[in-house]
C-alpha cells in the first residue's frame, strides 16, 4: 500500500512538472494559453480511480457515479467561468458526442455480442495454449479491432484458466498484447489509425509494420511463456488439476452465428471512415453533413449511421441467441456499466488537457522518430490515444518535407509515421485507462474471480516489462 501510494506522488509530481514546459510552450503561440488548473479535475479523477480502490474500496464501488459527477463538476464550473457558458457547452457536447457517444457504442455492441459467443472444450490453460491464445487474440486485433478482438477471446480465456488460483499475469499480457499492440497492422484495429486512415494515410500502410509487431511480439510471448510456466508449476504443486476426463478431445463453438453481427459492427467502423469522404455526405464546402445539436455541434450522419448498425447488430444478437450462452459465459452488465460511468467522466474532464495539448503540440521542437514515438505514447497512456495521434500527425505534417506519405494534414515522412502510429497503439498499454478495451478486460476479469492488479500495480507490470521492450524499438527501429 506504501509503495504505491509513493507511486501516486511521483505521477502527480510528474504531471505537475511537466505542467510549466507545456505553459511556456503555449506561451510562444497568439492564442491565449489554456490554464493548467483546469487540467486539475482531470488529474484529480485519475487518481481516484488508482488510489480509492486501494483505500475506499466498497465507497467506491457503489459510489462511483456520484465521484465521477463531482470531477466533472469540477472541471465545467470553472471551464464556464473562464470560458464562458456557451463554449462549456460546446466543449462537453462536443466530445460527449463526437468522441464519447461513438466509443461507448461501439463497447457496448462488442460487448453485447461477445457475450453470445462462448467456446468450450477439453483445452486447460497451460503455458503453451495460452502464448497460443495470445498470438491469436493479437492476430484478430488487426482483423476486427483490439476491442472486438479483447471481447471476443477474453472469455475462452478466463474460462480456460478458471482452474487457476495465479491468473492476474495471463490478463495483463492480454491487455498488453490483445488489447494494444495486435491493432498495429491496419485502421480497422484501433481508432488512431482509423483517423489517418480519412486523412489520406493509405489503408495498407500500415501492414509495414508488422516487423515492429512481431518483434514485439516475440520478446513479450517469451517472457510471457517462462511467468506463465512458473505460475502453473505452482498451481500444480498445490494439487489444482484442470476438470478433464480425456484431454484434447472435445471443442464446440456456441453462438457461433454471432459472427455475422461482429462483422456488422465492424463494417459500421469502416463505413465510420469511408463514407465523410463521400460527396452524398458533405455539403457545398466540403463539411460532412450531420443533425445539428448546438452551436457547431452536430452528430453527423456517418457517426449515425455507425451507432444504427451497431445497436441493431447487439439486439439482433440478444434476440437469436440462448440465454443459456449468456449463462455459462457469466454474462452481467457490471463491467459495461463501470466503463461507462468512468469514462464519461475521462472523456469531459480531458478537454482542457487535449486543448492545451493541441496548442503547444507545434511548439514542442518534435522532429525526430524518437521523440515522436515517445511524446505520442506517453500522452496516449493517459490522454485518449486519438487526438493525442491526430496532433503529432499534424505536428509532423506542418514540418515541410515534400516526401513520404501525402495526407490532408501535409506530406508525413514514413519514420515519422511510423513512430507516431507505434506510440499511439502500443503504449496505450501503459495504464488502464490508455485504451478502451483494458478497464473493460480488468472489469472482466474481476467479474470473474481474477485477483487484477490496481492501477498502479498494473503500472508496475506496464513499467517493468513493457518501458524496456519500447527502449529497444527505440533502438532498433526509431533512431
Amino acid at each position: 500500500m506504501k509503495k504505491k501510494i509513493i507511486l501516486a506522488g511521483i505521477l502527480l509530481s510528474i504531471f505537475l512538472l511537466a505542467c510549466p514546459a507545456f505553459a511556456q510552450a503555449a506561451e510562444s503561440t497568439q492564442e491565449a494559453a489554456v490554464p493548467i488548473w483546469l487540467c486539475i479535475p482531470f488529474a484529480g479523477l485519475l487518481l481516484c480511480i488508482a488510489i480509492m480502490p486501494l483505500v475506499k474500496g466498497q465507497w467506491w464501488e457503489s459510489h462511483q457515479p456520484l465521484a465521477v459527477a463531482f470531477w466533472i463538476l469540477a472541471m465545467i464550473i470553472p471551464f464556464a467561468i473562464y470560458y464562458g457558458a456557451g463554449q462549456t457547452v460546446e466543449t462537453v457536447l462536443e466530445c460527449t458526442v463526437n468522441d464519447y457517444l461513438t466509443f461507448i457504442i461501439l463497447l457496448f455492441g462488442l460487448f453485447c455480442v461477445s457475450g453470445n459467443i462462448t467456446m468450450e472444450g477439453d483445452f486447460a490453460g497451460s503455458p503453451r495454449v495460452n502464448v497460443g491464445l495470445l498470438a491469436l487474440g493479437t492476430i484478430l486485433a488487426s482483423c476486427i479491432g483490439t476491442t472486438g478482438a479483447s471481447m471476443l477471446m477474453v472469455r475462452p480465456v478466463l474460462k480456460m484458466n478458471s482452474w487457476r488460483k495465479r491468473k492476474a499475469h495471463i490478463m495483463v499480457f492480454f491487455i498488453f498484447l490483445v488489447s494494444n499492440m495486435g491493432g498495429i497492422l491496419t485502421p480497422i484495429g484501433d481508432p488512431p489509425l482509423l483517423m489517418g486512415f480519412m486523412r489520406g494515410v493509405p489503408f495498407f500502410w500500415s501492414l509495414r509494420l508488422f516487423p515492429v509487431l512481431l518483434f514485439n511480439m516475440v520478446i513479450l510471448l517469451f517472457i510471457f511463456y517462462h511467468v506463465d510456466k512458473r505460475m502453473y508449476r505452482k498451481d500444480i504443486a498445490e494439487g489444482r488439476k484442470p476438470d478433464i476426463s480425456k484431454p484434447g478431445t472435445r471443442f464446440s463453438i456456441d453462438g457461433l452465428h454471432n459472427l455475422i453481427f461482429l462483422v456488422m459492427i465492424v463494417g459500421a467502423v469502416i463505413l465510420s471512415g469511408v463514407l465523410p469522404g463521400m460527396k452524398a455526405f458533405q455539403d457545398s464546402a466540403g463539411n460532412v453533413l450531420g443533425v445539428h445539436i448546438f452551436g457547431e455541434v452536430s452528430l453527423s450522419f456517418p457517426s449515425l449511421i455507425e451507432i444504427i448498425i451497431i445497436l441493431v447488430a447487439a439486439f439482433l444478437s440478444f434476440k437469436t441467441t440462448s440465454k443459456d450462452i449468456r449463462t455459462r459465459n457469466h454474462f452481467t452488465w457490471g463491467a459495461i456499466q463501470e466503463v461507462a460511468v468512468l469514462f464519461i467522466g475521462i472523456f469531459i474532464t480531458m478537454q482542457p488537457a487535449l486543448m492545451l495539448l493541441q496548442q503547444v503540440g507545434p511548439n514542442l521542437g518534435l522532429n525526430q522518430p524518437y521523440q515522436l514515438f515517445w511524446a505520442t505514447g506517453a500522452l496516449s497512456s493517459f490522454l485518449d490515444n486519438t487526438p493525442t495521434y491526430l496532433v503529432f500527425l499534424t505536428t509532423a505534417g506542418t514540418l515541410g518535407f515534400t516526401s513520404g506519405i501525402a495526407t490532408s494534414l501535409g506530406t508525413v515522412p514514413v519514420h515519422l509515421l511510423s513512430a507516431i502510429s507505434c506510440g499511439a497503439v502500443f503504449m496505450g498499454a501503459n495504464t488502464y485507462i490508455g485504451n478502451a478495451p483494458n478497464f473493460m478486460v480488468k472489469s472482466i476479469s474481476d467479474e470473474n474471480g481474477v485477483n487484477m492488479p490496481s492501477f498502479f500495480g498494473y503500472m508496475l507490470w506496464s513499467v517493468g516489462i513493457l518501458i524496456p521492450v519500447f527502449l529497444l524499438d527505440t533502438l532498433i527501429f526509431f533512431l
